[in-house]
């Protein structure tokens, strides 16, 4: 498993997509609300990436997805198809996820988002699935097994008594939108060991249920859905191991 480091260069055109990619998600925010499509809100992503930011929506025939960016809904866990017919309603949670390409280089990130007043139980798991993130990213430092991304992750996620996907991870990106190393969100004795390294880029971007970690794939192909129909929570960054720590690429004042 080769894995890339980048070159001060690479790092440039990273930190430039990384912060592009978050433009999008803090303006979007504001055209969240009942009974709007969520086609309409791929709509107005497409455009600013592509008008305004003069770049590439990489979600966007990727694999044959037809859309600029994944909006998924509620019980669905990623890769949700924005459509016209998908209508959103007051107390709807929303995972918005944004990949861009500029450059040649990609960038990628997800958050949560309200529509309108949402239950206690939807801003919990919200919630949980944000500081899971950060705890893993907290950790983050050159000679760290990479082990404990996923250790640290599944530690607090589950002594909140939510469950965690275990079919998607995370991954190296740069001049490829997905590449090694893969970053699971569970602890995996049997993974090999992995010692994280100054120049490494990766994304960090657990999912978890409320109810029990099973999914399933809709007949659309793409949209992922929780078995028992229990609601669904994922937030992502990019991140760049540093001389000492970390870097958030994809960091953004919401």
């Amino acid at each position: 498993m080769k894995i890339t480091i980048h070159t001060q260069k690479d790092i440039k055109k990273m930190i430039l997509v990384g912060q592009l990619t978050a433009e999008v998600l803090k303006m979007i925010k504001h055209y969240i609300k009942p009974n709007v499509s969520t086609n309409y809100l791929n709509n107005i992503c497409h455009n600013y990436i592509v008008k305004k930011q003069k770049a590439i929506p990489a979600a966007l025939g990727y694999n044959g997805f037809p859309k600029s960016v994944c909006i998924s809904v509620n019980d669905e866990v990623c890769h949700g198809i924005p459509s016209d017919l998908k209508i959103l309603k007051e107390g709807d949670i929303i995972n918005i996820d944004v990949s861009i390409i500029k450059n040649k280089y990609y960038g990628d990130s997800s958050k949560m988002f309200s529509v309108g007043k949402i239950s206690k139980k939807s801003k919990k798991i919200c919630k949980v699935a944000k500081k899971s993130l950060y705890k893993a990213i907290q950790i983050l430092k050159p000679g760290l097994n990479i082990n404990y991304i996923g250790k640290t992750i599944q530690k607090y996620v589950e002594k909140k008594k939510f469950s965690i996907v275990r079919e998607y991870c995370g991954h190296g990106i740069g001049k490829n939108f997905h590449m090694p190393p893969y970053i699971l969100h569970y602890f995996d004795k049997k993974e090999k060991n992995l010692l994280l390294k100054k120049g490494m880029i990766f994304t960090i971007e657990p999912m978890i249920n409320q109810g029990k970690q099973y999914v399933y794939q809709e007949d659309d192909g793409w949209t992922i859905k929780t078995k028992d129909k229990s609601i669904s929570a994922q937030y992502e960054h990019t991140v760049l191991i540093t001389k000492k720590k970390y870097k958030i690429l994809t960091s953004r004042k919401l």
